[in-house]
């Protein structure tokens, strides 16, 4: 409620801002400077509404508040809404009349039968309950999710423990080449040796002949 309270004096500070800005155009006064603030603030009141919006719909769906009280400040937010469209309108000098924009914008913004958008996006299942069906739902969902949590923790268990297998696989099978290129070695090292042997006797057999 703080931060609504906070948006909507934001709201009133850039249509002030918006008629200050049209009164130096009017006169012939430079208003880059207001513009520069304008803009800056539209683009501030937007990220509010944003926040409002957030904030309304954990609240809601944390049992916060009231479903009642979640349609009322939801009305507050989209009237908020069609105001910063309004200012934005406005500052663009497009849109709405000027006279009648500037009367809507400094008593709040004209007020229009909105409705809840949760209520149009809510799905056949949940249609009609009450906070208690709502709750036993909810859990029997949250259970269904640990259940399958559990089943993928136990799928991803298997895996590591199949990886640490063909890993320590793997190290013996590397120990086993090591082993066989280190005989390989011996065994060509005897090979040559071998090798010199033979031609060093052919050679003392050819000179003796």
């Amino acid at each position: 409620l703080s931060l609504y309270d906070a948006t909507c004096q934001i709201a009133q500070e850039i249509a002030e801002k918006i008629q200050e800005r049209n009164r130096y155009q009017r006169n012939g006064e430079s208003s880059a400077k207001l513009n520069v603030i304008i803009r800056s603030s539209l683009q501030n009141l937007r990220e509010k509404i944003d926040q409002l919006r957030d904030l309304l719909l954990r609240a809601v769906s944390t049992h916060q508040i009231t479903q009642l009280e979640g349609d009322r400040r939801q009305n507050l937010v989209d009237d908020l809404l069609t105001r910063q469209k309004q200012l934005q309108a406005s500052y663009k000098n497009e849109g709405t009349e000027p006279d009648v924009i500037r009367s809507s914008l400094m008593t709040g913004g004209v007020k229009r039968g909105v409705t809840n958008p949760w209520l149009l996006e809510e799905s056949e299942e949940t249609r009609g309950l009450g906070f208690d069906d709502l709750r036993q739902q909810q859990r029997r969902i949250i259970e269904e999710q640990d259940a399958g949590l559990d089943a993928l923790s136990s799928i991803i268990s298997r895996q590591k423990q199949m990886g640490q297998e063909i890993g320590n696989e793997l190290d013996e099978q590397n120990e086993i080449i090591d082993d066989l290129t280190n005989l390989v070695e011996n065994t060509d090292d005897k090979l040559r040796n071998q090798t010199r042997h033979v031609k060093m006797v052919d050679k003392k057999s050819t000179s003796c002949g």
